[in-house]
């Protein structure tokens, strides 16, 4: 069984001056995070715009993903839909293109009742592709709570939970009540998630800092809070302005200030503010 533990990147998908998605760049980038010795990478989350991807975008990002970590890295993809039918076939697609994990949201807008969410998870698990659960009911208006997580983890295939709740007692919970990997899907949370014996993060700034987000985490991981705390504080200016606006609106124009492969994003989403955007380029000129 996969074995997750340390900085899962939740990559942006860079596209080029006229929207379509730049492949070259995401090659970049994928070599950008292995050299900075991130321990995996999550194409197509919320981060990549997936819900803006076309089929066979997606699936040459897959294909780009698996080739370019080489097997040094698992890399887990995101599968999630709010119909059962498509996350399995996300799913079962991520399979056959080598992916080593799906990242699977809660079904979204449908605000499924537990044994709708017991059934879903059931489905895409019994593809046979490990599946960690992706908890965040800012986006999907349904929290999966510690007690419904302790069922879901009694399901063959399901391996861990990316918890993006922001509560750090059910973060807590979860971690006492369970036996699944529980990484931070918050880079707030990082640090405070490693402290109560969660196992690392799926990170967004770490697009623009994986060498720092790396490091916190593997300091952490070690016992080392005096070093971990210091880089959760020396970062803190980058988090909040990586979700100063909807993510990955303001990752994006980050990593364009650092000069990164990044383009802008595809409607619905918009432009940062240009207030937010002047503020974001000297941050990162600080901090980068």
């Amino acid at each position: 069984m996969l074995q997750l533990q340390g900085t899962y990147t939740a990559l942006i998908t860079p596209m080029k001056n006229d929207m379509s998605v730049d492949y070259d760049g995401f090659r970049q980038l994928i070599e950008f995070q292995l050299n900075a010795g991130v321990d995996g990478i999550v194409p197509l989350g919320t981060t990549g715009e997936n819900p803006t991807l076309e089929h066979d975008e997606e699936d040459r990002l897959i294909a780009i993903a698996v080739e370019s970590a080489r097997g040094q890295v698992p890399v887990i993809v995101g599968t999630g839909s709010n119909s059962t039918k498509y996350a399995v076939f996300y799913t079962q697609r991520a399979k056959n293109l080598g992916a080593d994990a799906a990242l699977v949201v809660t079904p979204y807008y449908n605000k499924p009742n537990d044994s709708g969410i017991i059934a879903h998870f059931s489905a895409v698990a019994a593809v046979g592709l490990p599946v960690i659960v992706y908890n965040i009911a800012s986006r999907t208006g349904r929290n999966i709570n510690a007690a419904l997580m302790k069922q879901l983890a009694a399901i063959p295939g399901i391996i861990g939970v990316k918890e993006a709740s922001g509560d750090v007692n059910q973060m807590g919970d979860i971690i006492a009540q369970t036996d699944l990997t529980v990484l931070s899907g918050d880079d707030a949370l990082t640090l405070p998630l490693i402290a109560l014996g969660g196992a690392g993060v799926v990170s967004v700034l770490s697009n623009v800092v994986p060498h720092k987000i790396a490091e916190l985490t593997r300091a952490g991981l070690s016992g080392d809070f005096v070093r971990a705390r210091h880089l959760h504080y020396e970062l803190l200016p980058l988090v909040r302005a990586a979700f100063i606006e909807t993510n990955p609106v303001p990752i994006k124009a980050m990593m364009t200030a650092a000069g990164l492969p990044a383009g802008s994003v595809r409607l619905p989403l918009g432009p940062l503010t240009p207030e937010h955007e002047s503020m974001i380029r000297d941050i990162v000129h600080k901090l980068t």
